[in-house]
């Protein structure tokens, strides 16, 4: 199944060579490190942290959405050209956790750093005074969650299916490392270890669910 995980398309991350493409990739080097160092930068944090102007940031990058975006892509690296050749969900879900885990677990504090941008505009749209300013938009995971599970579309009604991938993506994200890491304070290996636990706990309720379901009816 193809899934559309629509990398960003900014100028930084299409120019391949060249000084423009250098400049992109110095911004988003420079995006990445200041994210991993627990800020949320603005355009023209990064344009001033990377020695260009600010008016050259903004044609790579329009608003702190589009920069930010670009920074999550990048991070997300492998994760976002995961796919699976098993016909056994759990056996997909578990790949994706493997893969998609240690890698949320490496770059924490660029993901806390998106959240915390989602979280800002949230307030602020609630409170009226985000404006025209662009949403930053997450939904990677929905893509990742549907297509790991894309062999129960059989098998559970499409409401049950859902269910499933919702529940799922509770534990597929750096929300997981915010509660497990933080709150109880386990360590990335152990976080990976419960995370993989509740989903393949999670993948054998449902196709109970929908056995014992499917026996009555």
């Amino acid at each position: 199944m193809l899934v559309s995980r629509q990398l960003h398309t900014s100028e930084a991350s299409t120019a391949k060579t060249g000084p423009r493409a250098r400049t992109g990739r110095l911004m988003l080097g420079t995006a990445i490190r200041l994210m991993q160092e627990g800020a949320t930068p603005s355009v023209s944090d990064v344009a001033e942290a990377a020695g260009v102007s600010r008016a050259t940031a903004y044609r790579y990058f329009p608003s702190q959405a589009a920069l930010i975006s670009a920074v999550v892509d990048q991070a997300l690296g492998p994760i976002l050209t995961w796919s699976s050749s098993s016909p056994d969900p759990a056996r997909r879900v578990t790949e994706l956790m493997e893969v998609g885990l240690p890698r949320i677990d490496a770059f924490e504090a660029t993901f806390k750093a998106a959240l915390r941008l989602s979280l800002e505009q949230f307030a602020r749209g609630r409170a009226g005074t985000l404006g025209e300013e662009p949403a930053f938009k997450r939904g990677h995971r929905i893509d990742l969650l549907v297509d790991a599970l894309e062999p129960l579309r059989g098998e559970l009604s499409p409401d049950r299916f859902d269910r499933l991938a919702q529940a799922l993506s509770l534990v597929f994200g750096v929300e997981l490392l915010t509660v497990l890491k933080d709150i109880w304070g386990l360590d990335g290996q152990e976080t990976q270890s419960v995370a993989q636990w509740a989903a393949k706990a999670l993948v054998r309720a449902a196709r109970q669910e929908e056995a014992e379901r499917t026996a009555s009816s």
